[in-house]
């Protein structure tokens, strides 16, 4: 009987070893809604496994993450990205005594309330949905209510934390107004995003000649290195290094935190300072952005005079949620290739 496997009480006992301020699974303030604990996996593994398995993770590969629908094969998609942060979150969770299994979903979860076209889409339904759009609070909203036919995925507590406090919204990189999340291990995700986001746009933008590494600033290339291979393992590395004293398994400090040294902090942000200057902005200014912003804003203003439009689902999603929250869901559940042939066939039905 799988019931007699006590393969869950064997790891719930191994997470025992992890470090005091970690998350231990059975330790979990729960779901909304309790339910009976798997015979073979922790909450935290169920919870992996349950947005793994979800429609909006499978959508985002085709989700832009900085270049609109590229047609090389190479290019980051918001999946990939995802992937990379949870494979850098991992390995700095094990290196600090973290649970692993608590950073892997929060990684996998932290993006999939995006919309299409990246943070262009985001930023004009922000601008058009009364009360204003973000992601990492539709990532929320996506586990918790659009999942599973309107069920939602009901996760723990931790990882629903982890999820809608991994934004971090231009501020200054650990600065005071970073934000705060409950776990070592949301920090983790939050700050492996960074450093994923920073090194793959670095080499997109490469692969669409828009940068060479000879442009990349000097200081920063001298402080983490001059691949991005390198740049990854010099910030992994530093992450670890200051955040704990790995020789102990002690706190540097008596408060926990997850952070950088000053010189590699100084390095990260002098980067991402550069990639605002030469790749986001430009972008966001481009006929790309252009045609993405035109086609958030149509699809918006048709289905909000078109109410009968939307999939029949959505009233049985919503019930209680006005009309333009409901058409913001719908959008922002689009891919990016969906939202320009829905935007297209409506426009030639005007």
């Amino acid at each position: 009987m799988i019931e007699d496997l006590h393969v869950r009480q064997l790891t719930e006992e191994k997470e025992k070893l992890l470090s005091p301020h970690s998350v231990q699974s059975k330790n979990s303030r729960g779901r909304e809604r309790p339910e009976e604990p798997d015979a073979v996996r922790t909450a935290f593994q169920r919870d992996r496994d349950r947005i793994i398995h979800s429609k909006s993770f499978r959508r985002l590969k085709h989700k832009t993450q900085v270049f609109i629908a590229p047609l090389g094969d190479h290019y980051v998609t918001r999946l990939t990205h995802t992937l990379e942060v949870a494979q850098i979150a991992r390995t700095i969770s094990r290196a600090l005594n973290l649970n692993e299994d608590l950073t892997e979903a929060i990684a996998l979860g932290h993006d999939l309330g995006h919309t299409p076209f990246g943070h262009t889409g985001e930023d004009v339904l922000n601008a058009l949905l009364p009360g204003g759009f973000r992601h990492n609070e539709q990532s929320l909203r996506v586990v918790d209510r659009l999942e599973k036919d309107g069920r939602g995925l009901n996760l723990t507590w931790e990882v629903r934390d982890g999820i809608v406090s991994h934004s971090k919204s231009g501020v200054d990189v650990l600065g005071e107004e970073w934000g705060a999340v409950s776990t070592l291990e949301g920090e983790v995700v939050k700050i492996s995003d960074l450093v994923a986001y920073i090194n793959h746009d670095i080499g997109d933008s490469i692969r669409a000649g828009i940068l060479t590494e000879a442009d990349l600033p000097a200081g920063a290339v001298s402080a983490l290195g001059a691949s991005p291979s390198r740049r990854i393992d010099t910030m992994v590395c530093d992450i670890i290094e200051n955040s704990w004293d790995v020789r102990t398994c002690d706190i540097i400090k008596d408060r926990p935190a997850i952070k950088m040294g000053r010189r590699t902090l100084d390095a990260a942000e002098t980067l991402r300072d550069f990639l605002f200057e030469r790749v986001y902005n430009p972008r966001a200014a481009g006929e790309e952005a252009r045609q993405a912003e035109a086609t958030v804003r149509f699809l918006y203003g048709y289905f909000n005079k078109h109410e009968d439009n939307l999939p029949p689902e959505y009233p049985d999603f919503h019930r209680g949620d006005p009309l333009e929250r409901r058409v913001a869901d719908y959008i922002a559940g689009m891919t990016d290739q969906y939202a320009l042939n829905m935007a297209g066939e409506l426009q030639k039905e005007k």
